[in-house]
């Protein structure tokens, strides 16, 4: 947490800086304490807008500088629906940011993740072959190319204090986002199968 000084402590350092004297009042009803104020409310502002910089520097926290990172990384995208909350957006910016590409399980799980879907994880298939035991599957070569994506069937997001802002639902409900997003950075010789569990 940063601390962000106040009016009254820059009119504490501006008072500490003048020199003494009868020229010099440090009454707090004085003309020269009315304009120091006056500086010292203006550069708390000005401090205050700086320690906010710091938090929205940043994009899981961002809030204000949020249109400049969408832009940049070519979001929003219609994956998130009409009217994303804060939260997704602030993930989906996490989510493109952090993506370097991938064709493993873990990264397509952790890309999920980042999503706001931590549940999900990734079943791959294997052609069946001579010397594999009994009971197994029959997948044929094309089986090679497809993964299959477990979900919860509905992944509930609660409203979260601090991440969530006023106007945003109190849960909200779906795999829709984790779909598009999932087609999108697949391979194109993948076949994405979604299995969301009942």
């Amino acid at each position: 947490m940063v601390t962000v000084p106040t009016a009254a402590d820059f009119l504490q350092i501006l008072d500490n800086f003048l020199p003494t004297g009868q020229a010099w009042p440090r009454q707090s009803n004085s003309v020269q304490t009315a304009l120091l104020m006056a500086f010292s409310d203006a550069q708390a502002l000005v401090a205050g807008r700086e320690a906010n910089l710091l938090i929205d520097a940043f994009p899981a926290t961002t809030v204000e500088l949020l249109p400049e990172w969408e832009a940049s990384l070519g979001l929003p995208d219609p994956c998130l629906g009409p009217n994303p909350t804060l939260a997704q957006r602030q993930q989906a910016v996490v989510a493109r940011l952090v993506a370097n590409g991938g064709q493993s399980i873990p990264y397509f799980e952790q890309f999920s993740a980042n999503l706001g879907y931590p549940d999900t994880t990734f079943t791959e298939f294997a052609p069946w072959r001579c010397g594999d035991r009994c009971g197994l599957p029959l997948y044929g070569v094309p089986w090679v190319y497809a993964l299959q994506v477990n979900s919860p069937s509905l992944q509930i997001h609660y409203f979260r204090t601090g991440i969530n802002v006023a106007g945003d639902p109190l849960a909200w409900w779906d795999n829709n986002a984790l779909i598009c997003e999932l087609k999108r950075v697949a391979p194109a010789h993948v076949y994405l199968i979604f299995a969301f569990a009942p």
